[in-house]
């Protein structure tokens, strides 16, 4: 099976290509270039390709092409501009990237031979009303800043797509906070931590009492392609949430208690005093559909969730070859 992932070169991309040579497939990239300080780049991941196409998503013609001459029977869309503070400073960019950049990804599998596409948004589509419940599909979407509206308007737009040019090779992803070795995108709760205490610093931690729904890489990749397999298997269409059981006890303060205790080495962390922007309180994912219609489910736990992530973090950091260490954790998960 040929496989096309957009954002290739990114944390989620990163680790879906390795995952999906592991299974034996073969794999096509489009992205921007890697980032120096990556997964992509630390882990040598070029070899995992059988070819790459380096194109902005906004360039339509240019991803047309890429897409066409990709060939591939499947493709997994995760190519975005990801960050909630970054989109405050870029907000146009990020609109264009996320909003324009899933249409011209979607015009160009128009003309090409993929018979499965999920188009990966986020869990911060929905309407944020702070409820201590999950939000299942069929919730209201919207979002307060840039990132998230712009990610709840290319869950609208794909669905209009689908909707008007029959397009019943379109599926959405909506997938919870997710978390694992190797990602080291600015702001992100995790890296920041992770980047503290490997320099010896207390880490400063926004917003500690805010709920997440933390899931390890590997666990939202699996479910990924239990609803590609669907897909071709029996064209099974529509929007799916994919996140942990459902747990008020997530918060961002005991991620961070986990984190520091499987660390060791004194690591902790502090409270950051100064102005922040706007985040949500509460963020809980209904996965209810998955489970039932995919029999997908999630092997890692909140604690093992946190326990892998900081073991890989810690034996990078610590000189071990980070290929070895995401093949290794790709072979454990696969085992479980």
């Amino acid at each position: 099976m040929r496989y096309l992932i957009t954002g290739h070169t990114g944390f989620k991309g990163a680790w879906l290509a390795a995952l999906l040579k592991a299974q034996g497939h073969d794999v096509v990239g489009i992205s921007l270039p890697a980032l120096e300080k990556s997964l992509y780049k630390e882990a040598s991941l070029s070899d995992l390709f059988s070819d790459e196409h380096f194109v902005d998503i906004r360039n339509r013609s240019e991803l047309k092409k890429a897409i066409v001459k990709a060939d591939a029977d499947v493709a997994f869309h995760l190519a975005a501009q990801p960050l909630v503070r970054e989109s405050y400073k870029t907000p146009i960019e990020t609109y264009e990237t996320n909003v324009i950049g899933t249409l011209n990804f979607l015009d160009g599998i128009k003309e090409s031979n993929i018979r499965a596409a999920v188009v990966i948004t986020t869990d911060k589509v929905y309407k944020n009303k702070n409820l201590l419940r999950g939000y299942t599909e069929s919730d209201e979407l919207g979002g307060h800043d840039p990132y998230s509206s712009s990610k709840a308007a290319a869950d609208i737009a794909t669905q209009s797509w689908a909707a008007s040019f029959e397009a019943k090779n379109v599926s959405i992803a909506r997938a919870g906070n997710v978390i694992g070795g190797g990602d080291w995108a600015a702001d992100r709760l995790i890296p920041d931590l992770v980047t503290a205490f490997a320099n010896g610093a207390t880490a400063s931690i926004r917003y500690p009492n805010s709920i997440r729904p933390w899931q390890h890489v590997a666990d939202c990749l699996a479910g990924y392609l239990a609803l590609s397999d669907a897909m071709l298997a029996r064209g099974a269409t529509g929007e799916w949430n994919f996140g942990p059981a459902i747990d008020t006890d997530t918060k961002v303060s005991k991620v961070a208690d986990l984190a520091a205790l499987a660390w060791g080495e004194n690591a902790s962390w502090k409270l950051d005093t100064d102005p922040q922007l706007h985040e949500a309180g509460y963020l809980l994912l209904d996965s209810s559909k998955a489970r039932q219609e995919l029999n997908w489910q999630d092997k890692l736990d909140f604690e093992e969730t946190i326990k892998w992530t900081i073991d890989f973090y810690k034996a990078s950091v610590g000189g071990q070859n980070p290929r070895n260490l995401l093949e290794r954790q790709i072979e454990d998960f696969s085992r479980l």
